[in-house]
């Protein structure tokens, strides 16, 4: 079950020093990784759109999946 926003920042702020400074840090982090993931998904869309790679079927990825996973 998750905690209303308002609970999570009062543990938060109630935290020590570098506990906040480590939870800072971790979100901080979350955010780059996220946009990062963006302009991949960006850049893959376009190159899909321009014709420059092919997309793999849904079917085929899963069965690469299944075949490594066998190993």
């Amino acid at each position: 079950m998750s905690m209303p926003l308002e609970d999570v920042t009062r543990e938060a702020i109630g935290l020590p020093r570098q506990q906040r400074l480590s939870l800072e840090r971790l979100l901080i982090e979350l955010e780059d990784v996220e946009a990062a993931w963006d302009a991949e998904i960006q850049a893959r869309v376009r190159a899909v759109k321009a014709g420059r790679v092919e997309g793999i079927p849904y079917e085929e990825v899963l069965a690469r999946i299944d075949r490594r996973l066998a190993r």
